[in-house]
């Protein structure tokens, strides 16, 4: 084999976190962009050319962090940003750990989301999110959180159509309020397309969630494949919905005894500002890692320091890191990374293989890329990051490359 065709490769060896298991003496053995080993040394020779790096003590390899709902960062919103400006936020957000993410667009127009899915859709194209995230336009005025209730409505089939043709097969996950009339065709809709629904921003009470969930468990049961069935999602278990009360206990418990029983997956925000950390590690407790999908809900002041940004058309002012909306001082989306989140996760009490599993492998279960992304094995891509005792980022690799971050350190 001539020399330029040799495989790119490199060796690290230490500390290696599957994502599933960890390895004290662990290597991992990357070729041409794909995890080739991850598993102790005694697995594998690990001998060969290429570049070798034997990490620090303290030092872990875990596999790239994915974040199924995340809005903007670094200064660009996904819903109204030039494609310039979002490319860029994509990169920092790569570099920062999040090695795959998907496009959340936040409740607007029909034209400002039909204008917005195609240009996403691109850069799903390229590799460089795994989709699009739509979170609304079909969800309750009355749980409208940071979204524009004047651009909310009821279920409209027609426009649905139109919203998954503009995504050309990239739209993966849509969120919609179960209550409303129409959403069961919805639903049908949606997974007849191949779209995960996913329940939010919903007035909805115990049985009418029960029921949506079970529906909905019912129809994706029903699409063939190979591999773990798919099952329904909650967007941001918690917020933007009723809390729970002994006599009138909302949606809440409905979804989590679905999550406990393996019928949905949860999304939490575990940034330490959307939820007590009991309430998040209750929530482990209850649904187990492998029902929860962490999350970040970030919008575009993620990364850098205080002050005035937007979510969609909606202005927000930054304080603290905690991001609000000028006209009511409603929580409008999270300004924490998915390394952000997994460190609070931790701090909260949670385990850290359950919380790494919530961070990694759920949320590449939930978006049907567990062969690719997610985890460490044999075949996937060779998306990892290096990190210190209390997880302070060294380096990342994404698709077998060192971004610019660098090699460990």
């Amino acid at each position: 084999m001539a020399a330029e065709d040799s495989p790119r490769r490199t060796v690290l060896s230490g500390r290696v976190h599957t994502g599933y298991a960890a390895h004290e003496d662990g290597l991992v053995v990357v070729e041409d962009g794909r995890v080739h080993y991850a598993g102790p040394r005694s697995g594998h020779p690990g001998g060969g050319p290429g570049e070798r790096r034997v990490l620090a003590p303290g030092q872990t390899v875990l596999p790239g962090l994915v974040d199924v709902h995340c809005h903007g960062g670094f200064g660009a919103d996904f819903s109204s940003s030039a494609e310039g400006p979002i490319r860029a936020t994509l990169g920092s957000f790569h570099r920062q750990g999040t090695t795959t993410l998907v496009a959340s667009l936040v409740t607007a127009s029909r034209e400002d989301l039909l204008s917005a899915a195609p240009r996403l859709a691109a850069l799903t194209e390229e590799g460089l999110v795994a989709g699009i995230h739509l979170e609304g336009p079909f969800l309750s005025t009355a749980r409208c959180g940071a979204q524009d209730p004047a651009w909310m409505r009821e279920p409209d089939l027609a426009l649905a159509a139109e919203l998954v043709d503009a995504a050309a097969g990239t739209l993966r996950t849509m969120t919609f309020a179960p209550e409303l009339p129409g959403s069961r065709e919805l639903a049908e809709l949606l997974v007849a397309r191949g779209v995960v629904p996913s329940l939010g921003h919903t007035d909805a009470d115990t049985g009418t969630t029960d029921a949506a969930l079970r529906h909905l468990e019912a129809l994706l049961s029903a699409v063939p494949g190979g591999g773990a069935p798919r099952v329904p999602t909650v967007t941001h278990l918690f917020n933007a919905m009723p809390v729970i009360h002994h006599r009138a206990p909302g949606p809440v418990p409905a979804c989590l005894r679905a999550a406990a029983e393996g019928r949905a997956v949860v999304e939490l925000i575990g940034d330490g500002t959307h939820l007590d950390p009991f309430i998040v590690a209750w929530a482990f407790q209850l649904a187990g890692a492998d029902n929860i999908a962490l999350v970040t809900d970030a919008m575009a002041a993620t990364g850098l320091s205080d002050g005035t940004y937007t979510l969609g058309a909606a202005e927000v002012r930054v304080q603290d890191g905690v991001a609000s909306l000028v006209s009511n001082g409603s929580i409008a989306g999270g300004t924490a990374t998915m390394l952000d989140v997994l460190r609070q996760t931790v701090a909260a009490g949670v385990s850290f293989d359950d919380a790494l599993r919530s961070a990694t492998v759920v949320p590449a279960r939930v978006l049907g890329l567990s062969g690719e992304v997610g985890s460490l094995r044999a075949g996937a891509l060779a998306d990892l990051l290096v990190v210190g005792q209390d997880l302070e980022l060294s380096a990342v690799m994404r698709r077998g490359e060192w971004l610019p971050t660098g090699p460990p350190h």
